[in-house]
């Protein structure tokens, strides 16, 4: 049995991804913020974007695997196994709540 607020729970991530990738958009491309001028300044600076360039790939991965869920749930197979087909554990879903799989495929 599905939980009644599991579409809420995964727009609700989904937004809070979408806005923290927004933020990282804005700062990466300098939109909230000047670059440094000093050269030293400049190299811990992109040091630190290389650092959320990598963060912000993360969230959009987890973006895309919400979105997957959402899809799931509109297709009625949300909580089903994509690859055995077998009901994937509430506690998993509970934990994992975009997860396609279930433990014994997922190992």
């Amino acid at each position: 049995m599905l939980a009644p607020d599991t579409r809420a729970l995964l727009q609700a991530r989904i937004d809070t991804l979408t806005a923290r990738h927004q933020k990282v958009e804005d700062h990466l491309h300098n939109r909230d913020r000047t670059p440094p001028a000093d050269s030293g300044e400049r190299a811990v600076f992109q040091e630190n974007d290389e650092v959320l360039e990598a963060l912000d790939e993360n969230a959009r991965s987890s973006l895309a695997q919400l979105r997957a869920a959402i899809d799931r749930l509109d297709a009625g197979t949300y909580g089903a196994c994509v690859s055995c087909g077998e009901a994937i554990a509430k506690g998993r879903l509970a934990a994992l709540p975009a997860t396609p799989v279930c433990t014994g495929c997922a190992s």
